[in-house]
């Protein structure tokens, strides 16, 4: 893996200040945008092969890009059903880098998140788990509604339950991310640096390579010896 990867540059150097009062306006104004109708075939899939997997316990990967971490996921826990949902078509049909067959535990789809997040809490899923594994940073001041803690969909997320996880190789995403949970009422939410024993998806790969500190938000402790 080349070491090639630049840190963040942001002229933002704390959480944004306008952060609490956007999740005030998100919890008060439901997002109600028309599911479109590709995102709510791609919900069907998920559910007939969840349900066909005996409904285990769900696992969602967020964003997961060319799905390396979905599998890897569902590798670390096979007794749960791991869904990796990306918008983009052309990386959910790139090559993982994954040695072998794909784990039968593991679905990959395209959809786009803001929907599928709402056609899960309307459903009444919860998640065992639900990771954020580095997301456009989207550096700039003036997109703080463009990272993911401040989309209106950002509150359906954090209703579907489980132990949420966020990595960044940006501090301050991940800071405004932990301030986003607990506005959302999460509780035990830590922020930390931490070094992975195995990355699980190219861009920790890349940024380990390059030098960079990962940081994450988890809403509870996990033991010490948990740096998966």
């Amino acid at each position: 893996m080349q070491a090639n990867s630049r840190p963040v540059t942001s002229s933002q150097t704390a959480p944004h200040v306008q952060l609490g009062r956007l999740i005030t306006r998100h919890v008060e104004n439901r997002f109600l945008k028309p599911v479109t109708a590709y995102n709510q075939a791609a919900f069907d899939t998920f559910l007939r092969h969840w349900q066909a997997a005996g409904s285990a316990p769900l696992i969602l990967d967020a964003g997961c890009g060319v799905g390396l971490s979905t599998y890897h996921l569902a590798q670390q826990w096979p007794d749960s059903f791991v869904l990796g949902v990306d918008q983009s078509a052309d990386r959910i049909d790139r090559q993982t880098i994954w040695s072998g067959p794909p784990p039968p535990n593991a679905l990959l789809l395209r959809a786009d998140l803001a929907d599928f997040w709402r056609l899960m809490l309307e459903s009444k899923l919860t998640l065992s788990r639900h990771y954020l594994l580095y997301p456009n940073p989207w550096p700039k001041i003036g997109h703080l509604s463009r990272r993911w803690h401040g989309h209106p969909a950002f509150p359906a997320a954090v209703a579907l339950g489980g132990v949420i996880e966020c990595r960044s190789n940006w501090p301050i995403y991940i800071e405004e991310c932990a301030l986003a949970l607990q506005l959302l009422n999460v509780p035990d939410v830590v922020v930390e640096p931490f070094r992975p024993d195995t990355p699980i998806t190219p861009f920790e790969s890349k940024y380990l390579a390059s030098g960079h500190v990962l940081w994450r938000c988890r809403s509870h402790a996990l033991q010490a010896a948990d740096t998966r």
